[in-house]
């Protein structure tokens, strides 16, 4: 069994998520092929697409929203994710299961004496009415557990209840609260049932756009447990390596392989993404001291196709601010590279500025 040094398993990394080179294709397509965005911070997904795809402008984004064809639910890891109103409806169900219990095991002691399934029904017909935010919702219910926090049953709907944000929250340019309706009656269609063949597809596409990868990356992904036996059922079409570890790692048959030694131009990574998040072994892309700064929401920059610095970008006085704090020392070379990279997203958060935008590199 072929051995993948770490190396290897970066560029694989960033050729399938769409990092090694920009690529000219729908917004849809790119969302679909990445099984979706990480979606916490609303507008994040539009630099993770601007970092993806050829000239690609927000609004393209936005009018999917508008339109009802792109969405953002609660799924992976119960989390906030941008996805197509397709993968919406398949993937919603497969993930139910791990949704209640994650949320359960997190406010099961600021519950006490709720019934979930009777909050669920409660809750239910208040969003199918018309978008509301998550307190509202629960404060009209309120009055059934005295004493429990509208904002801890809120937290607990937002779970039992499979809801959608609703722009204009997470459009470009715009502002709005988060308010969620259900799912149906957003997209106007019906769940679809959850299968095997469904949790089958999706560990697929999970090595399509992540692989090769080991099991445990697929679960801490997703968040699903119980993936064995999807494993079991593909494994005769899957090939496999091991890594530096020695774990096992599984891929599709004709996933992307480039050689280790492909240049890998500078990208600006959104806070979540999911190209850092995406495994449980993150060493092919973050060195291990510096992985905590994931769960502060940083946004990373890639050099080499590693995470080399964080980034912020302000906007005042008409003209926009990429300030850049390397996490280790950058050549002449890389510098340019990277000042250029943020030269150009610039003009994505200003792009007719008043005064020069700006890109700041502090020192490592």
């Amino acid at each position: 069994m072929s051995v993948l040094d770490r190396r290897t398993l970066n560029r694989s990394l960033l050729a399938r998520q769409l990092l090694l080179q920009r690529h000219d294709m729908p917004v849809a397509d790119a969302l679909e092929h990445l099984v979706g965005l990480q979606a916490q911070e609303p507008l994040e997904p539009y630099v993770g697409l601007w970092s993806r795809l050829a000239g690609f402008q927000p609004p393209a984004l936005a009018e999917l929203l508008l339109s009802r064809r792109a969405v953002r639910t609660l799924l992976m890891r119960r989390t906030l994710h941008l996805v197509t109103a397709r993968d919406c409806l398949a993937l919603r169900p497969v993930h139910h299961s791990m949704l209640v219990s994650r949320m359960w095991s997190t406010l099961r002691r600021v519950l006490p004496g709720v019934d979930l399934d009777e909050l669920a029904r409660l809750g239910r017909p208040l969003f199918e009415e018309r978008p509301r935010m998550l307190t509202e919702a629960a404060r009209a219910i309120a009055d059934r557990w005295p004493g429990v926090e509208p904002r801890s049953l809120g937290d607990a709907l937002s779970t039992l209840v499979p809801l959608v944000q609703v722009p204009p929250r997470g459009v470009w340019g715009e502002r709005g609260a988060a308010y969620n309706t259900l799912i149906e009656a957003w997209l106007g269609r019906p769940l679809e049932p959850e299968s095997p063949a469904t949790v089958d597809a999706l560990v697929l596409r999970y090595l399509a756009a992540y692989g090769p990868a080991a099991s445990a990356d697929i679960r801490a992904w997703s968040g699903l447990s119980g993936l064995r036996e999807s494993v079991q059922r593909l494994r005769p079409w899957l090939r496999t390596f091991r890594d530096e570890r020695g774990r096992e790692l599984l891929d599709v048959p004709d996933g992307a392989l480039p050689d280790p030694e492909t240049p890998a131009p500078p990208r600006f990574l959104p806070a979540f993404d999911n190209a850092v998040l995406g495994y449980d072994d993150r060493s092919r892309v973050i060195d291990t001291e510096y992985r905590g700064l994931s769960v502060a929401g940083a946004r990373f920059l890639l050099v080499d196709g590693r995470v080399a610095g964080t980034w912020a970008v302000t906007v005042d006085d008409g003209a926009a601010t990429l300030r850049i704090t390397p996490l280790r020392a950058l050549t002449i070379g890389e510098r340019g590279a990277v000042v250029a990279e943020g030269e150009s997203l610039l003009t994505m958060f200003q792009p007719e500025p008043r005064h020069a935008n700006h890109v700041l590199i502090t020192d490592a």
